[in-house]
């Protein structure tokens, strides 16, 4: 079927109504050698995904015969441009079985890096590597976007080879559903980015900033927090925001060619002579809806990109936090940002990559924010009432969070300290 509508768009996102809520979690990590700081080459790290595929049952993708991804029951591996390796998790019911699935992949993962002599680190920004230093990997996507991202934001390349995120997936009952949460996630991204600040080292240096993924991503092309995502969105205004997105590529065949400027509306209207006036599939636009790198994004569910990556101690706190409050403490917490100023939240957004707890929303920092939401999370949380196997609920993983903002440091913060003493 071809979506030569924006209906069709809209029809799209409509499809995406659940009638049970999941969790799907997305990480990224960065590997490294054992032996020395540097990252691994996608040789390495394809002997990595072999070593996956043969001990652990996952199965091969491939694009031109180069081993790319891995797949196994419902969860991918895939390359991120920098050899990144993100696992994307099932959609699951609870933040135990998150964990566990998260936890069991990073055991396979350490497994088979031993055997390569590598080791994976969680962080949000490449502490040591050079950009010109960073690897790459033979996914033809990759190249041209290497090619066109620079031209709309002047960190773009740094976003692709050097960074690494948490994403929280998360799913919507109704339009009306979604238009809250989606307003809700929005608002809550400057917390995210405060509390969640894990990369303050830029090649062996600190920078000026608790969150350098975070700043880096401010300044990536399609990236950033519009405005509109703090106003009620619905599935048609969100249909009009990608319409009007410049394609950053085109899947022709089994080559991807650059999108020269022309947007989604070209393309849904057969204006694009370099693919003979074709219109796009459902592929084509889940291509497009994969290509906007603002911090949160509208599939067939609500991507929270605003995270930097962390290792095991806060691994799960992102995902519960959000769960907690997004699928069981919706309304009072929309009680709250509603007293919000548009332009605080904004300018809170800017300055929570340096700033992070001391970040102000309404003449308050991201700090207090940060306890009044977590509260609502653990009542949430607690409301839900999904219990593990030693009796205990959800709230166990807001720990990390917890620990935050009890002591009024964030990780990077600890680790400036390391540094300087």
């Amino acid at each position: 079927m071809f979506i030569n509508t924006k209906e069709k768009i809209i029809n799209y996102f409509n499809s995406g109504i659940k009638k049970k809520l999941l969790i799907g979690v997305e990480n990224e990590k960065f590997l490294f050698s054992n032996k020395s700081n540097k990252r691994a080459s996608y040789t390495e790290v394809k002997k990595v995904l072999s070593l996956l595929k043969s001990k652990f049952n996952w199965k091969p993708i491939k694009e031109k015969n180069n081993l790319i991804g891995l797949n196994h029951r419902g969860k991918s591996i895939s390359l991120e441009p920098g050899n990144q390796i993100e696992l994307a998790g099932d959609k699951l019911k609870s933040i135990h079985e998150v964990c566990f699935e998260g936890n069991l992949f990073q055991n396979q993962l350490n497994d088979v890096c031993e055997k390569v002599g590598l080791e994976s680190i969680a962080i949000g920004y490449d502490p040591y590597t050079k950009l010109s230093k960073a690897p790459n990997n033979p996914k033809a996507r990759y190249k041209v976007m290497t090619k066109e991202m620079p031209k709309g934001g002047k960190l773009s390349l740094n976003m692709m080879y050097q960074t690494a995120g948490t994403q929280i997936n998360l799913d919507y009952l109704s339009e009306n559903d979604f238009i809250k949460k989606f307003k809700l996630a929005a608002s809550l991204t400057p917390l995210s980015i405060g509390i969640f600040a894990n990369s303050p080292v830029k090649e062996k240096k600190l920078t000026r900033y608790l969150s350098y993924r975070s700043k880096v991503w401010q300044s990536t092309s399609r990236g950033g927090l519009p405005k509109i995502f703090l106003e009620n969105l619905d599935f048609e205004k969100y249909a009009d925001f990608i319409l009007n997105k410049p394609l950053l590529f085109i899947n022709k065949g089994k080559k991807v060619i650059a999108g020269k400027g022309k947007t989604f509306q070209d393309y849904m209207m057969g204006n694009i002579r370099d693919i003979k006036n074709q219109k796009p599939k459902k592929k084509d636009l889940e291509v497009h809806l994969s290509t906007i790198f603002t911090e949160l994004r509208l599939k067939k569910y609500i991507e929270i990109r605003s995270l930097d990556a962390c290792e095991w101690d806060c691994h799960c706190a992102g995902p519960a936090f959000f769960t907690g409050l997004i699928y069981s403490s919706l309304e009072e917490s929309l009680d709250i940002i509603k007293k919000w100023k548009t332009n605080d939240i904004l300018n809170a957004y800017i300055e929570a990559p340096k700033k992070g707890l001391k970040t102000e929303i309404n003449n308050k920092p991201i700090r207090y924010w940060g306890n009044v939401f977590l509260k609502l999370s653990k009542k949430g949380l607690i409301k839900r009432n999904i219990i593990n196997k030693k009796k205990m609920n959800e709230t166990i993983f807001l720990s990390s969070i917890e620990n935050i903002l009890k002591e009024n440091k964030t990780k990077a913060e600890s680790t400036i300290e390391r540094i300087k003493n």
